[in-house]
């Protein structure tokens, strides 16, 4: 059944067959159903009006249930993407006219048109997801690989008292390397913060696995809110840019670790240590410690990155700015400018730091960056260019961190919104970034 989980959620031929079902649908229920006792206009007059009202209350559906979940309820801290709400508009309007054609249609017509409104909305949700580009397979969409993931073996773990391993500098493998990397999880304990999280995820290059291991930088990446760690397997394929960089380098790339600061699906830690969970001190003791002390990984923290995407962007640059002793440089993708658990600031104050406005601000990188030097560290960033809010927010960090002495590459990634391509378009580029600001020649 192979075959089935690499069917591909964002092209290929079932994007396009739904396309091309989700249109006719669409067109059936744009059709007026036929009444014996109507005229040809009358019947064609009166079901235009029921259209244009159909397609006027899904936009205005879709608006106050967006108004609601920003304003109301603080689902996220920015608005959803435009197109996104926009593609919700097509599958909304069919349900309507759906329900309908039900009193105007004989018993034997349900049945197409229920069929018909189905494909609308399967329509909209494909090119919901092909939006954010989160799964991108059916096998994404099922967790059926993820799930196949072992847990980390004894055997890969870092021995007590065992090196960092030989300079990464003019290293050669003594033998052959295997193919690829491999992916494992492991559980990282908040031993110190006392958070419980779900299970990490972990990419080991080739050159993890040479008898004369070399010292390998680390990678930490941050997913999404809502989210979580997996994300950067699926809508991030990080697997495949590791292996395509290993491939191109001898099988060297750092070792990826992929934590979860949040503890679950909807949470939103803020990746502070606040009044919500120690989540600063997870990221930038208990993560780094278990890695030092569990992978054989190079623990001179000068080779030693943080980034992230969304939520986890900002994240990055959290430990950046906070903790540059551990975290030397950042790639933040669609950052954005400051932690938010709500669109207005004040709301995220009150739920992480009730009446402590000064405690939150001086933790955001925007004000740390304005106080603090940072000539030794690197910051690389990323936004769609179809997002403008996080167009606006990669020039504000761009700029601040600049002034703050970072080396800075920032880049408004072509024909993308607020999607994982902001990371995969640009993370070979990344790459190469950070071995640039590592001093090491891949």
């Amino acid at each position: 059944m192979d075959w089935l989980s690499d069917i591909r959620l964002t092209d290929g031929p079932l994007f396009g067959t739904v396309l091309v079902l989700g249109l006719g649908g669409a067109a059936y229920l744009l059709v007026p159903p036929s009444r014996a006792w109507e005229t040809a206009d009358l019947r064609i007059r009166a079901w235009a009006i029921r259209v244009f009202v159909a397609i006027a209350s899904a936009f205005v559906l879709v608006a106050t249930v967006h108004w609601i979940m920003i304003n109301v309820l603080t689902v996220f801290p920015e608005d959803i993407p435009e197109p996104v709400l926009l593609w919700f508009v097509p599958g909304v309007s069919a349900v309507i006219l759906g329900i309908m054609r039900l009193p105007r249609t004989s018993w034997t017509h349900y049945g197409s048109g229920f069929l018909a409104a189905l494909l609308v909305v399967a329509l909209s949700t494909l090119q919901i997801n092909a939006y954010f580009g989160l799964n991108r397979t059916v096998s994404d969409l099922l967790g059926t690989a993820l799930a196949r993931i072992p847990a980390l073996e004894q055997e890969l773990m870092r021995h007590p008292g065992e090196s960092d391993g030989v300079s990464l500098q003019g290293w050669k493998p003594a033998g052959d390397l295997p193919a690829g990397g491999v992916l494992r999880k492991a559980a990282i304990p908040g031993t110190l913060s006392g958070m419980s999280n779900r299970d990490a995820y972990l990419y080991l290059p080739p050159a993890y696995f040479a008898a004369n291991r070399p010292a390998l930088p680390v990678l930490v990446l941050v997913a999404g809110q809502p989210g979580g760690p997996a994300d950067w397997l699926t809508g991030g394929a990080i697997r495949g840019h590791m292996d395509s960089f290993a491939a191109a380098h001898g099988g060297v790339a750092p070792v990826v670790v992929i934590p979860d600061p949040n503890g679950s699906q909807s949470a939103n830690t803020m990746c502070m240590d606040s009044k919500i969970a120690k989540a600063d001190t997870y990221l930038s003791q208990d993560v780094p410690r278990w890695i030092s002390s569990t992978l054989a990984v190079d623990t001179n923290h000068s080779h030693w990155a943080v980034g992230g995407f969304s939520f986890g962007g900002t994240c990055a640059i959290q430990m950046g700015t906070r903790h540059p002793d551990v975290f030397a440089d950042v790639l933040g993708f669609s950052s954005e400018a400051e932690p938010a658990i709500a669109k207005e600031r004040q709301k995220t104050i009150d739920a992480a730091f009730p009446g402590n406005p000064d405690e939150f601000i001086k933790q955001t990188p925007l004000e740390i960056m304005k106080h603090q030097r940072f000539e030794t560290s690197g910051m690389y960033l990323t936004a769609g260019q179809n997002d403008p809010e996080f167009v606006g927010n990669l020039h504000t960090l761009a700029a601040a961190a600049k002034d703050a002495g970072f080396t800075v590459q920032a880049y408004e990634v072509e024909h993308t919104g607020h999607s994982w391509d902001t990371s995969s378009k640009r993370f070979g580029d990344a790459l190469a970034f950070l071995g640039s600001q590592w001093g090491l020649k891949w």
